[in-house]
């Protein structure tokens, strides 16, 4: 696992979800399987793509949490990781510091933990619940990085992001392909990329590059 052992190396801060592994799949699965629910990916959201299945009513907003902590307390092993994710970060790992950010309640921290060194991300995993930009910032000012790139697939962390940390690279990534396609650029990230592939040549340039340029987004 990464530590903060050398100031002013690299540092890659990345979402879990939909960046490294799969969810949002898995969990529909689950859904229809366990709870007779369909999920209508290709149009994403929970507004009202969740429905039962026996009469296509909408299942209600306050219905939808309780699944959400079901699923991540007893089925986090059907998530798997995005293709390239696992060879990317190592790569990215043998230059940079790595800290996962993802948006779990607190006591899933271990679990997460040991979920992503099952596939071979053995990184430090930081929980989270609303916007990024707090906790980025406070893990940049721990690490003290030469630079750091942001890894989010959520448009809302970006925009927390360029407001607590400006200098942070922002790269927008949906993994799924189920869902990238029904999810516009973020305005806040410099970058749009779904495939790692693409990303880690992207990541190492701006490794290279330097703190982003304040109030420039591509």
């Amino acid at each position: 696992m990464t530590s903060p052992d050398r100031a002013g190396r690299p540092l890659i801060i990345t979402d879990c979800d939909e960046v490294l592994l799969h969810m949002v799949v898995p969990f529909a699965e689950w859904l229809d399987e366990a709870h007779g629910i369909h999920f209508d990916l290709d149009h994403g959201g929970f507004a009202e793509a969740l429905r039962h299945k026996h009469d296509g009513t909408v299942v209600e907003q306050e219905e939808v949490w309780p699944l959400l902590n079901a699923f991540f307390d007893d089925q986090m092993n059907r998530q798997q990781p995005i293709d390239g994710a696992v060879e990317a970060i190592r790569t990215l790992a043998a230059k940079a510091d790595v800290v996962v950010l993802t948006n779990l309640l607190d006591h899933r921290q271990e679990a997460r933990t040991a979920q992503l060194k099952a596939v071979g991300i053995d990184h430090e995993v930081r929980c989270n619940q609303g916007g990024k930009g707090t906790p980025l910032s406070e893990i940049v000012d721990r690490f003290d990085p030469s630079v750091t790139v942001f890894i989010d697939d959520l448009p809302n962390h970006h925009e927390s992001v360029k407001k607590h940390r400006p200098e942070v690279w922002r790269l927008h990534m949906v993994g799924e392909p189920r869902l990238a396609g029904s999810i516009p650029p973020a305005p806040d990230a410099h970058a749009r990329i779904d495939r790692w592939d693409a990303a880690l040549e992207w990541i190492e340039a701006r490794l290279a590059e330097g703190h982003a340029p304040v109030g420039e987004t591509v």
